[in-house]
């Protein structure tokens, strides 16, 4: 005997039993039937743990035990768990019709009720899938190139519509397709509503196309006064944590309409580069007397250029009959150009910078406040601090040394400078 002519027996036995009470037949009828429901209840309820505890058991210990890690977050994402809740939906939903044969009407109400709650957590499943998916690829994928977790949420969005609108086709009892054809109706209305999200996922292809922003790049974003490494990007919102550990939030769309400066191709480079100024006092320039250039040939990676560079002047101006008893007359050296030059054989021979990198130093266009003296070289190691250590170190050596050249570095006048001049 099945279990549904056992339901179908036990209901007829209890209307029975309750006419000969003196209950009216559709009274007794009624009781009878959502007595049979509540046992049902019960029943499904006994499945429903039942289910769980051999899930737990079984399927989660082997689950637990197996050297595969991307199984693990379907129990993290409780899959079976949120399963194990639709065998309840099913064993009512199987009796339900023998136990309310004689009462349509409450039979297609509570049928939909249980439909309603399959559609629900059906989608429900579908969606902790997806976030499985996501974390597997981001803890198996070294690229990350992908925007999965903004996809998986387009797909959430369009599972939870589609959930709803089964739903409301369940409800007024119409087919689906005539609703999803409604929707032509309202597409702008929908269009405004999902603007954000639209647009963030638009973004997110065209992150992943080209390759232009992922989770983990140091970016910088001065509209929206961030800086820092991308923790999150999303389907609407891309989330920077900054260097001063505050979280910036910003349309995911930012990073393809508006200016983005991405640091990857340094970190991913040989080096990073150096470039900074120090400014010199334009009154402290002058030729080299030969008194400078022997006390200058003295100083480490300067003697062959002195030596060199002042044989190849002292050609030139013979070649050319220059009368050199005048300062202004034929070529010689500068304490300026010397330190250029004793500069970059400074940091051509520095151990920590890179010398398969440019290595330059200039001199940029005087200003009122100097001649900017610039270095230009890239160091090896990329790491932040120890970038600006070693980037320090390098100034402090070049600040040092500005006075040995005759050379006196540009500093605007301070109230302790003029209370100096007025004593």
């Amino acid at each position: 005997m099945s279990l549904l002519n056992i339901f179908q027996i036990t209901n007829k036995f209890m209307t029975d039993f309750l006419a000969r009470l003196n209950i009216s037949g559709e009274s007794a009828s009624i009781f009878a039937s959502f007595s049979l429901l509540l046992i049902s209840i019960l029943i499904s309820i006994l499945l429903f743990y039942i289910t769980r505890l051999v899930l737990t058991t079984y399927i989660s210990k082997y689950i637990s035990s197996s050297k595969t890690h991307w199984d693990d977050y379907l129990l993290e994402h409780r899959i079976f768990h949120k399963a194990s809740f639709l065998i309840p939906a099913f064993f009512i939903g199987w009796t339900i019709t023998p136990i309310f044969s004689e009462l349509e009407g409450a039979k297609n109400l509570l049928l939909l009720i249980i439909t309603v709650y399959k559609l629900i957590i059906v989608a429900t499943i579908i969606n902790a899938i997806l976030d499985t998916g996501v974390q597997v690829y981001n803890d198996q994928s070294s690229s990350k190139k992908l925007p999965v977790k903004g996809l998986a949420q387009i797909i959430k969005l369009f599972v939870w519509l589609v959930t709803l609108i089964f739903i409301i086709s369940t409800i007024i009892d119409k087919n689906p397709l005539s609703i999803f054809a409604g929707l032509g109706a309202v597409s702008a209305i929908l269009l405004l509503v999902f603007k954000d999200p639209i647009l963030g996922f638009v973004g997110g292809i065209q992150l992943a196309a080209f390759d232009m922003v992922k989770e983990g790049d140091w970016i910088s974003l001065p509209k929206y006064d961030a800086d820092g490494t991308v923790k999150d990007i999303s389907i609407s919102t891309v989330k920077v944590q900054n260097w001063d550990n505050t979280i910036s939030t910003l349309p995911t769309y930012a990073l393809i309409s508006d200016s983005v400066k991405n640091w990857r191709g340094m970190e991913e480079s040989d080096g990073r580069r150096i470039k900074r100024s120090v400014l010199l006092d334009t009154h402290s320039v002058k030729f080299c007397t030969p008194e400078m250039l022997e006390r200058f040939s003295k100083f480490e990676f300067l003697g062959d250029y002195i030596i060199k560079t002042e044989e190849s002047l002292q050609k030139q101006n013979k070649d050319r009959k220059s009368d050199t008893s005048l300062l202004i007359n034929g070529l010689r050296q500068t304490n300026i150009g010397v330190f250029r030059a004793y500069l970059n054989n400074f940091l051509s021979n520095h151990p920590l910078v890179n010398h398969e990198m440019l290595t330059m130093v200039r001199q940029l266009s005087p200003t009122e406040k100097g001649i900017p003296m610039e270095i230009y070289v890239f160091s090896k190691i990329k790491s932040w601090v120890e970038y600006e250590g070693i980037q320090s170190d390098i100034f402090d050596h070049i600040l040092a040394v500005v006075p040995e050249f005759e050379l006196s570095v540009f500093q605007e006048p301070s109230g302790a400078d003029f209370r100096r001049i007025l004593k």
